[in-house]
């Protein structure tokens, strides 16, 4: 039986972050519940027609991001979990992940997580610094997380993750390093830590030239602090940005950098099967129309190419026609959201691009993500995958790696080195064609 992960995208947030250019809206009380509740229909609605797909997978982990998922009600919460136990077969040992903002949830709602399923929460606090957040948008201060982290303890949580951020503006390596002090000294299983990265289209963006950011040393002496500091406080280093203590690696995450199956499910979710990439619309309209006249999951199998097919009478009268399909002829898209279809009709359509992975590709995304793996690759593994060996296809990459001494080879495993950890971006690059 194939393994399986599912990620549930919650697009909803209290505020956007000024750095954030993920998927998500701010949402208000009153008529956005009613907004927040259509959402969670239409993504129940969509994991019961994916389902077909997956009758032969066993789901390990269920990962809800955003956004804030923890906006959502905890009624809600549980309906969808429930609907997930109904038509998957979820593992007895499944990670369950919900992502949570510092004063967003209740001693209620966390206590409706545990029962239903939760097993493993993600905190965003990002800096213990009150003016750091501020800086950076955040809704809560250091107080407020730590409430939450009390809260969380208290409903059952056994294992909790601390979302950190390095290179803020206005931050130090000393205000950084009471961060540090301050998570790990709460003793949570896992601990992710990252530098801020200024993205194109985020009001941090279009103001930096106004604040003062941490120098590229600084930032690097941060970037070693926290290796330093999580390591010595019992946390160890098992991907480049990601501590755990023995035990609590990220499941799903795992899954990701190894190239594992995963769905999404969720306005703009991305999703990989038996190497085939799909993701599905990012405007709230047209996930809508997908979800509410997508053909079913069982009519569309991960071996689906892009590609022109033709719809029979049968699947038109059963409503099997997708909000991404081209129609040709006779029949406009507008006819077919507002139901005005005739029995006589047959379309033509195009059919939702699927992107199947080049071998190619395949082997890129093995090393390039399993690299960011502190164990490294298997020499074996990807042998045994692609039918070639590593250095065939790759001999001159590793050979020059080697030499370097950014790559070292340690029996069946090739993993970065200190000095490739800290240039990590440019190993990587070296494995695509």
């Amino acid at each position: 039986m194939r393994e399986l992960s599912i990620y549930l995208h919650i697009p909803f947030c209290v505020r956007k972050c000024l750095y954030c250019d993920f998927l998500s809206f701010p949402v208000g009380a009153g008529a956005d519940d009613k907004r927040i509740e259509s959402y969670v229909n239409l993504l129940k609605e969509e994991i019961v027609k994916e389902a077909p797909k997956y009758r032969d997978h066993q789901v390990i982990s269920v990962f809800w991001g955003g956004g804030t998922p923890s906006l959502v009600a905890a009624k809600a919460v549980s309906e969808i979990m429930e609907t997930l136990r109904r038509y998957y077969r979820l593992a007895a040992d499944a990670e369950i992940t919900i992502e949570v903002n510092p004063g967003t949830v209740t001693a209620d709602k966390l206590q409706t997580y545990i029962t239903a399923g939760m097993n493993r929460l993600s905190i965003g606090l990002q800096s213990a610094d009150d003016g750091e957040l501020a800086r950076i948008g955040r809704i809560h201060d250091y107080r407020t997380f730590l409430e939450t982290y009390r809260l969380a303890r208290e409903a059952g949580f056994r294992n909790i993750n601390i979302d950190l951020m390095a290179a803020l503006p206005e931050q130090s390596v000393d205000s950084y390093r009471e961060t540090l002090r301050r998570a790990a000294a709460l003793m949570p299983e896992h601990i992710s830590a990252y530098s801020l990265i200024l993205e194109e289209g985020t009001p941090l963006y279009e103001k930096r030239q106004a604040c003062r950011f941490p120098t590229e040393e600084e930032d690097r002496e941060m970037y070693l602090l926290t290796d330093a500091y999580l390591s010595a406080c019992g946390y160890h280093r098992y991907e480049i940005s990601n501590y755990a203590r023995e035990g609590y690696e990220c499941r799903h995450n795992k899954v990701y950098w190894q190239r594992g199956d995963y769905a999404g499910f969720g306005l703009g979710a991305a999703s990989m099967v038996q190497n085939v990439r799909w993701q599905n619309p990012a405007e709230p309209e047209r996930y809508e129309r997908y979800v509410r006249y997508g053909i079913p999951a069982s009519d569309t199998g991960a071996d689906e190419a892009a590609g022109t097919v033709q719809m029979q009478e049968g699947d038109v009268l059963a409503g099997q026609i997708r909000e991404e399909h081209v129609l040709a002829g006779q029949i406009r898209e507008e006819h077919v959201l507002a139901g005005q279809i005739q029995e006589e009709h047959v379309l033509t359509v195009q059919m939702r691009e699927r992107h199947v992975l080049t071998v190619q590709e395949q082997m890129e995304e093995f090393m390039f993500l399993g690299l960011r793996m502190i164990c490294g690759v298997s020499r074996e593994r990807f042998a045994a995958q692609f039918g070639r060996q590593m250095e065939e296809v790759y001999g001159a990459v590793l050979e020059r790696m080697y030499k370097q001494a950014l790559l070292v080879r340690e029996e069946d495993r090739i993993r970065l080195t200190e000095r490739g950890l800290d240039v990590s971006n440019y190993v990587m690059a070296e494995f695509l064609f």
